[in-house]
């Protein structure tokens, strides 16, 4: 980019600035002036050039150094394309015969006029060196910004996938604790084969949940067959007492939704309803698509909860206070989490997130 910039650059100034400009502002030039034009656009090129590998050399450098550089580079390199300018033109576009007679025609006055004609020319030739020079500064600041806004926007990707791992795997623990806790409970009670179907079917879950990336989505059927997996192992407790039911539209089954996003809420479903009743209850598992979105309904018949504000008060766990973070991170307010009361008893979390399919990612 800085060769196309620099040569076009050199090359339109040549062309346009300065010999189509005197052209038509002197009706007539000597035939050597465009010769001399592209000679002194040359030079220009290169005094310019240097200025682009000091200015490299003093990149890292302090930017009271560089703005030192910049002023006297600047200057040096106006006056040393200045010189060469006056020397061409001197020796090869204005004859000493038109000279002298100029001199003669002004009289007194020829001396104050070539000052000032060499002070405007020296001005215009710093002039262009320096718009060069800003142009250049312009350009690699703005590389640096677009640097430093590439990492920033790296550096939240990363933090914001860290923090999407760090609640998915925040799940797992809670589970597992809960888990454990059931197995113990019929190794005491010696009911040594509910407790081998229990230990076998959590290895088929967890062995699951380490072959999903936390980071992907799964479609909504993958996550209901892992569902299932949990599901096995609560049977083990719970037998004919949880009872679940499905109401999945067809094309919801296509949707795709974080991995294990259902898991912690039925885990939580049974741990505060079901298993506070004798007789056990029902889970309600619905889907639906409806205006772009993909609709989720989990309800069970426990004894629920109260409710302030769609909240439950002083309520710390794990499994709802993930399954927010988890969506707010990747959906921001394009979603909602609602709790609701289910009639005549019970609690139901409905749940609206972007529908997105296998076929509409691709």
């Amino acid at each position: 980019m800085f060769w196309i910039l620099h040569l076009g650059g050199w090359l339109a100034w040549a062309l346009f600035a300065k010999y189509t400009y005197t052209v038509v502002t002197l009706d007539e030039v000597p035939p050597s002036y465009f010769g001399y034009v592209m000679t002194i656009s040359m030079i220009g090129m290169l005094l310019t050039l240097v200025l682009r590998y000091l200015f490299k050399a003093l990149w890292a450098r302090s930017p009271w150094l560089q703005a030192a550089v910049f002023l006297t580079g600047t200057l040096a390199a106006g006056y040393g394309w200045l010189y060469a300018r006056s020397y061409l033109y001197m020796h090869y576009i204005a004859s000493r015969e038109d000279m002298s007679s100029w001199v003669e025609e002004l009289g007194p006055a020829a001396e104050i006029y070539e000052k000032v004609s060499y002070i405007s020319t020296f001005i215009v030739s710093w002039f262009v060196i320096l718009a060069w020079a800003s142009l250049y500064f312009a350009i690699k600041y703005y590389q640096v910004f677009q640097q430093v806004q590439k990492s920033a926007l790296k550096s939240a990707a990363m933090a914001h996938e860290a923090q999407l791992k760090m609640l998915r795997y925040q799940l797992n623990p809670h589970f597992l604790f809960n888990t454990l806790n059931a197995i113990s409970t019929l190794i005491l009670e010696q009911a040594t084969d509910d407790a081998n179907r229990m230990v076998t079917r959590l290895s088929s879950f967890l062995r699951h949940s380490l072959d999903n990336d936390p980071m992907k989505r799964v479609t909504l059927e993958q996550e209901l067959t892992a569902l299932g997996l949990y599901l096995d192992i609560e049977k083990v407790r719970f037998e004919d007492r949880l009872v679940l039911e499905r109401d999945i539209e067809a094309e919801a089954y296509r949707a795709l939704i974080p991995s294990l996003l259902l898991q912690p809420l039925v885990e939580n479903a049974i741990k505060y309803g079901i298993a506070r009743s004798e007789e056990g209850g029902t889970l309600r598992i619905a889907a639906r698509v409806f205006a772009g979105d993909l609709l989720l309904e989990l309800s069970d018949d426990g004894p629920g909860a109260q409710l302030v504000d769609g909240e439950i008060p002083g309520a710390n766990g794990v499994g709802l206070r993930n399954t927010r973070e988890r969506l707010a991170e990747l959906y921001g307010v394009h979603h909602s989490f609602r709790l609701s009361a289910t009639e005549p008893h019970g609690l139901t979390i409905r749940i609206r997130i972007p529908f997105e399919s296998r076929s509409n990612k691709a």
